[in-house]
């Protein structure tokens, strides 16, 4: 069964058709004829939410054992076919999904569909103590390149830890602990992929220069004899008190460039208004050079070389606002501080002017085209809003939320939530040769 949304004035022409296998499995097709290219999507709701303690880092474990081989498709294969077809293909996992994506010329989609069928329907009878192994190093490995032994690079772990309470399904990030990555055994790994890896479990979006009633087609040959799985638990409640209700606070001493202040503030869920609203207030307040955090402590001040505020959409737990703020040389967080919460309160109080909106909605409207500029961003918007919000025509009418949001709705979302009394907050003390002084080189302010 198919369903296409008649296209909305604010969809820019772009449709997307539904189907439902037999066994579950959900497919959502867009066509696209400017460039023979398409791309293939496919979201698992599986992500680190999903896990248990003691059991961390399972899904993102997962991520990389999908390229390691299936029943008919040995070792690196995978990667070997997509590539020497003229394709590019990877995989993610976040709190709330993992997914894997080609895009090939369009000759080749009936290949990416195989593979991925292939190793959806088979991986259990290729994974063996072997592969776990090899890859259980991989991400150990992956873990101290980008977390344990890098400035900075534990930030996000240790604040979303902070933000989110000891027991709450996203006290932890996916990368996993180290002690974890080690207990795991071959059967919680085949367990994890039996209940998670299923066609009922996932969404999958084909984009760009297809025939729909072929591609339909090849993916109902190879994908609809998977059989479904029932044995999903229930998702643990990741709902929380709107505010914090006090400051967390930790200090880290370690060898990095700069001081550092970085927090976390607890924000409404993906897929409402408000979260919305909270996009543009951190947009207005710390998106880029013109901004009002960049203004006052970059260029006005001096007293940061960079200054950022990113919002972490999360659809089953508050969101959060990430702060990021890199001091100049010489300059004690304390002061820069000071200066964050007075903006923060004069935000709070005045709330956007009508430029710093129209700039706001410009910014955040060129990034959703962005995303459905190319074949494979549309394809993992749709998959995206189907699996979290159910509605896959979502992604299509993004931009037209986000541009009915009014100024009064970002003051009083700021108001609400960018208090002291909502966040988790993270402050760098150099050691070393670098302690007492900063770095003035520009970074990026960190979008996490």
């Amino acid at each position: 069964m198919g369903h296409t949304a008649t296209p909305e004035a604010d969809s820019g022409g772009l449709t997307a058709t539904e189907y439902r296998l037999a066994n579950g499995l959900r497919v959502v097709l867009s066509e696209d004829h400017l460039t023979p290219v398409a791309a293939v999507c496919l979201w698992y709701d599986v992500g680190s939410r999903h896990e248990v303690k003691g059991r961390t880092g399972l899904a993102h474990l997962f991520e990389h054992l999908m390229f390691q081989g299936s029943a008919n498709v040995k070792g690196n294969g995978h990667f070997e076919l997509v590539q020497s077809a003229g394709g590019s293909l990877n995989g993610t996992t976040s709190f709330e999904r993992t997914n894997y994506f080609e895009t090939m010329p369009a000759h080749q989609l009936e290949l990416a569909l195989w593979l991925e069928a292939d190793r959806m329907g088979s991986l259990l009878s290729a994974l063996d103590l072997e592969s776990l192994d090899n890859q259980r190093d991989v991400v150990k490995n992956e873990r101290r390149q980008r977390y344990d032994n890098v400035p900075y690079g534990t930030a996000f772990e240790r604040l979303t830890a902070m933000a989110y309470p000891d027991g709450h399904p996203y006290h932890h990030t996916p990368i996993g602990s180290m002690a974890d990555l080690d207990a795991a055994s071959l059967e919680d790994a085949r367990a994890f992929f039996r209940t998670y890896y299923a066609p009922n479990n996932a969404v999958l979006a084909v984009v760009g220069d297809i025939d729909p009633e072929q591609t339909l087609a090849w993916i109902e040959k190879y994908f609809g004899t998977i059989p479904s799985h029932d044995g999903k638990p229930a998702p643990r409640d990741g709902s929380l008190p709107g505010v914090m209700g006090g400051q967390l606070r930790e200090v880290v001493e370690e060898d990095v460039p700069s001081r550092a202040l970085m927090a976390a503030y607890r924000l409404p869920h993906d897929g409402t208004r408000e979260a919305d609203a909270a996009d543009l207030a951190l947009t207005v307040l710390g998106g880029g050079e013109s901004s009002r955090l960049h203004n006052r402590l970059v260029r006005r001040d001096r007293s940061a070389v960079a200054a950022g505020f990113g919002l972490l959409r999360l659809a089953g737990a508050p969101s959060l606002g990430w702060l990021d703020v890199k001091t100049s040389s010489g300059v004690e967080v304390p002061a820069v501080e000071a200066a964050v919460d007075e903006e923060l309160a004069r935000f709070a109080e005045e709330g956007p002017t009508a430029e710093e909106m129209e700039r706001a909605q410009a910014q955040l409207e060129r990034e959703w085209l962005d995303r459905l500029a190319t074949v494979g961003g549309r394809a993992d918007e749709l998959c995206r809003y189907a699996v979290l919000f159910g509605d896959p025509q979502l992604a299509l009418t993004a931009v037209g939320r986000i541009l009915d949001i009014t100024a009064d709705e970002v003051r009083a979302v700021a108001a609400a939530t960018l208090r002291p009394d909502n966040r988790a907050v993270l402050v760098y003390e150099p050691t070393g040769s670098a302690a007492g002084e900063g770095s003035d080189e520009d970074e990026e302010g960190a979008d996490q």
